[in-house]
């Protein structure tokens, strides 16, 4: 989960981003003591994600900004819902604007789309997982919105895990080192680690078995393949699947008795969730 110094570090790039060299307009045609109130304003139905990041946004333009958060992280909205309001100098709610708004539209539409997929398969004994697959310079926020709506984070980067893919198994190959051998020597210098391994065919899935994985990736299996890899594998190895899911199918795949499926898709294809931030005239913080 990130930290507070991580989160700090990622508003502060994108404060620099976009207020780096200043706010031409606003300097220009904003008093500086104007002051007013202005709502964060959901425009669609959406699982929020964020306000409490964007608050930080705020908070660094302008620590005088008094602000309240009516909505948590993993709470529900409904076209014309007030997320959060902010009220003191409008010209450094304006130059927040847009930054908080990315933010919190781009974390709310991953948690909306976790939400989906976990609704999908409720009442199954099977956990949705994010992947690496997010954008650059965001993965810890990213995976904090799956969290958030109730997902489970897989490693966050390359040295928090074990997971023995397609490609180290290819290049492995090519020397005469088994999928066995593969195995044995992570196991031997992770120190304790869990080593996973990803497989693509069920002949694959009896060496991962033979050779001793703590978890299993059956990747881009066909879920009939999925149905025999459970029964072939002991219920002290973890089942993981992944590659090709979609809402349509996850129910289908959450069936075969999986323990995780990990889906790309929540974080490198969510769809942005619509916010709007309007000014409240003559109206205080409420």
């Amino acid at each position: 989960m990130a930290t507070q110094v991580q989160i700090e570090q990622i508003i502060d790039t994108a404060l620099s981003e976009d207020l780096g060299r200043g706010d031409k307009t606003t300097e220009l045609v904003i008093p500086p003591s104007l002051g007013g109130t202005a709502g964060i304003i959901a425009r669609e139905a959406a699982m929020v994600c964020g306000a409490e990041i964007i608050r930080i946004a705020f908070l660094k333009v302008d620590n005088t900004l008094q602000i309240k958060v009516n909505v948590p992280d993993g709470g529900r909205v409904k076209p014309g819902d007030v997320v959060l309001l902010v009220t003191g100098r409008v010209s450094s709610i304006l130059k927040t604007e847009r930054v908080a708004l990315n933010i919190l539209s781009h974390l709310s539409g991953i948690a909306t789309a976790t939400a989906a997929y976990i609704e999908k398969v409720k009442g199954l004994d099977v956990k949705i997982s994010d992947t690496r697959k997010t954008l650059p310079g965001l993965r810890l926020l990213e995976k904090y919105a799956v969290y958030a709506a109730g997902g489970q984070n897989h490693r966050p980067d390359l040295a928090s895990g074990l997971l023995i893919k397609d490609n180290h198994l290819t290049a492995l190959s090519a020397r005469g080192i088994s999928i066995a051998d593969a195995i044995a020597k992570a196991k031997q210098g992770g120190r304790g680690m869990k080593v996973e391994i990803e497989v693509q065919n069920l002949d694959q899935l009896q060496q991962a078995i033979s050779g001793g994985a703590d978890i299993i990736m059956l990747d881009n299996m066909s879920v009939e393949d999925m149905k025999k890899a459970v029964k072939m594998v002991p219920a002290s190895i973890k089942l993981e699947a992944s590659g090709g899911i979609t809402l349509d199918n996850v129910r289908a795949v959450a069936e075969t008795g999986v323990d995780v499926i990990s889906v790309g898709a929540i974080t490198h294809s969510a769809k942005s969730i619509d916010f709007s931030l309007s000014f409240v005239t003559g109206r205080p913080a409420q």
